[in-house]
């Protein structure tokens, strides 16, 4: 059996031992474990998750939302500051599930408050560093005149303070992360401090894998958000946020060509297929994959010398040494391990795991699928 197109080989067993270990966290903590569902945007592997105890779920639009509560999950918020176009379609979703939106700023607040026909809780999102979206922690003037806004409207139920605390990923270090991690909930608790006499039931929800999976120091926020751990990747491994044995994706891709003169190797797997998220490269190139060969059903891992360093729609480029540069033949199936899982997730729309069971996403079903209809079994057994 053969892969004849890129195809994204997800292993079951390390997503399991993922979420375990992120739920056992959670747990010890005291911690809700709201796991984001973005990452592999899958209503077969969400299901995974009621096994570890979710009940919860966070997604970044209104459309995942509408995806996840149609395959039974009830208590969904949508981490991604609310879109005063898409009310309707949040009117809508409220009345069958338990929604929670997220605001930013006055304008949405307010818009929203005279349009909102259900019952739907409300966060109110914090910038505690990642300088994306979020009001900063001590503009209270700010949050005072949203928090009028909630109060005076009947359908809003204030739930508390949310944060992502994405610039984690910038981190150069482990205490780098615990650094920019302990900054975030001195400014979350704080917040709380301030409004918990007034609001003494609100939460402090933060989001992001590599504080969830580093950190521990937790002490006053109430829930977790991390949605990449579910895969990891090679940015989580160079942050340290897990071992290279905890990534579950791989990317399989047909080689198409190879160019001794500047030793390079073609294949089949683009900027559509892994996205063009990067990280830097010994060399100080950008890196979006790193190089998986098979010989004689052996798994080899290239070193950082061999790796995609170029994209195009459909076209990678491998860049090798010249010794290795012979490990490569035109019509061979590698492995590439994606920079960043989520974006390749999105992209690729479905995933082939190592059993060979094949798992659609959200908005890719099994009528729609054009993708590989069969495993190298070779691949499959060298990727357990």
């Amino acid at each position: 059996m053969n892969f004849v197109r890129p195809t994204l080989l997800l292993d079951k067993e390390i997503c399991l031992r993922n979420i375990s270990m992120m739920a056992e966290k959670a747990k010890a903590k005291g911690l809700v474990f709201r796991p984001h569902f973005k990452t592999h945007q899958s209503a077969i592997i969400g299901n995974w998750f009621r096994d570890f105890g979710v009940t919860a779920i966070t997604v970044s639009s209104v459309r995942m939302a509408q995806y996840f509560a149609k395959h039974g999950w009830n208590d969904i918020t949508i981490a991604f500051p609310v879109n005063i176009l898409e009310i309707e379609e949040i009117n809508a979703l409220a009345k069958d599930v338990n929604l929670n939106l997220l605001i930013e700023n006055l304008e949405s607040v307010e818009v929203l408050a005279t349009q909102i026909k259900q019952k739907v809780g409300i966060f109110i999102e914090i910038d505690t560093g990642h300088n994306r979206t979020g009001i900063a922690s001590n503009k209270y003037l700010g949050i005072n005149a949203m928090l009028d806004v909630i109060k005076s409207t009947k359908k809003f139920s204030f739930i508390g303070f949310l944060s992502h605390t994405g610039h984690t990923y910038l981190a150069q270090s482990r205490h780098d992360i615990y650094n920019r991690h302990f900054d975030a909930v001195l400014k979350m608790k704080a917040l709380k401090n301030h409004y918990k006499k007034e609001f003494p039931d609100l939460i402090l929800s933060l989001g992001d894998t590599p504080s969830a999976c580093l950190c521990e120091n937790f002490d006053g926020i109430d829930e977790i958000r991390p949605g990449n751990f579910i895969f990891f990747d090679l940015m989580q491994y160079k942050l340290g946020s897990c071992d290279f044995e905890d990534i579950a994706l791989r990317l399989i891709c047909p080689v198409i060509g190879k160019h001794g003169s500047r030793s390079e190797v073609i294949v089949y797997g683009g900027a559509a297929h892994i996205s063009k998220d990067s990280i830097i490269n010994i060399d100080g190139k950008r890196l979006y994959g790193q190089i998986v060969v098979n010989r004689n059903g052996e798994k080899i891992l290239l070193d950082e010398r061999n790796y995609l360093y170029k994209l195009s729609q459909e076209h990678g480029v491998i860049r090798t040494t010249i010794q290795a540069f012979n490990n490569f033949k035109v019509g061979d199936l590698i492995e590439i391990i994606p920079a960043h899982s989520c974006l390749t997730a999105n992209l690729m729309g479905s995933y082939m795991t190592t059993e060979g069971e094949y798992i659609p996403m959200m908005g890719c079903d099994q009528s729609s699928y054009s993708g590989n209809d069969s495993a190298s079994s070779n691949l499959l057994t060298a990727s357990r």
